[in-house]
């Protein structure tokens, strides 16, 4: 168990990493380019711009408040999914409860069929962005035809003066089936670690920071053959017993698709002046959770069906501490 922490000066060397599926973070504006008809003011789901501002206040809230158990801070960077487009990641950039914690942001349009993108906040105080690039997952359906999924996002900075590569991931969905699916899951995790030997062969031991939904738990193929090997580890992989649930439901089992990996150079605690991890959770409080009904204790999410819920997201989000002596 994380161990309490005795002072303002040692939650002030804590700094949180946190990842979150903002579950169709969708604007109100019709894109002709993109299914996203049922999230405007005249589609199936009638969003409206005050719903959506509801929603945008809502994540910021949630975001505001990851870590804080144990942390001074904010979180430094969050992953994010199931955006749009760059214009709800600012809205929710500034929105009330994020605006005065100065994030800047990184998107890059992907081209899944949705129109759903990858994003990262950053702290513009504690991260300096150097650059960030897209990389296409290419998949192809039963037909032999390009199947669309989401780029993988990688964002490069130094974080608190340590160089870190960030890759921000959302896989491929088990609507197919897992069996069906897993193949396109695991060409996800090749594509992965094709950027991470990339990253490998510039830079001498770098440390890097997985994140994302990867619609695999971390005992899964996918994750745990393909991905987390040899230089990383998985701290959500202890979460999966303790925590007892999850971080989304699907036919009301528990699955932890929402996960944050490291290289294992954060795992030295003899290097007080280098980041160092410390502990993972996941942010499932009451509040967040559904209270009634045969969906109770399930993410509070925005619709169940077609039905309006005025909710967070259907994800829970999960954070990582780290610590470096200042």
């Amino acid at each position: 168990m994380f161990p309490s922490l005795k002072s303002s000066k040692q939650q002030e060397n804590i700094t949180t990493i946190a990842f979150y599926n903002v579950e169709n973070l969708f604007d109100t504006v019709n894109n002709p380019a993109t299914a996203d008809d049922d999230f405007t003011p005249k589609g199936k789901l009638n969003w409206t711009l005050k719903r959506y501002k509801v929603k945008i206040r809502k994540l910021g809230s949630v975001i505001s408040q990851l870590g804080l158990n144990r942390s001074a801070k904010v979180p430094v960077i969050v992953g994010l999914v199931e955006v749009e487009n760059a214009s709800v990641v600012s809205d929710l950039a500034n929105s009330s409860y994020l605006k005065k914690h100065h994030y800047g942001y990184v998107h890059h349009d992907s081209p899944d069929e949705r129109g759903i993108d990858v994003a990262l906040l950053y702290s513009k105080v504690a991260f300096e962005l150097f650059d960030s690039s897209t990389y296409p997952v290419f998949l192809e359906n039963e037909k032999g035809e390009r199947d669309y999924t989401r780029d993988i996002l990688k964002v490069s900075g130094k974080l608190h003066g340590e160089l870190v590569h960030i890759l921000v991931n959302h896989w491929p969905s088990r609507r197919e089936g897992t069996e069906i699916s897993e193949p396109k899951r695991i060409a996800t995790a090749i594509t992965a670690r094709a950027i991470i030997d990339t990253i490998n062969q510039k830079e001498m031991n770098p440390k890097i920071i997985l994140m994302g939904d990867f619609n695999d738990d971390p005992s899964s193929k996918s994750v745990k053959d393909f991905l987390v090997k040899d230089v990383f580890f998985n701290p959500m992989e202890s979460l999966v017993d303790k925590d007892k649930r999850g971080t989304s439901t699907y036919n009301k089992k528990w699955n932890f698709f929402d996960q944050i990996m490291l290289s294992k150079n954060f795992l030295d605690d003899n290097n007080n002046e280098e980041l160092t991890f410390k502990h993972a959770e996941v942010f499932n409080k009451k509040w967040l959770r559904i209270f009634r009904g045969k969906l109770k204790g399930s993410p509070f999410r925005t619709y169940i069906g077609p039905w309006y819920q005025g909710g967070f997201s259907d994800h829970f989000p999960v954070y990582v501490f780290l610590k470096k002596e200042n």
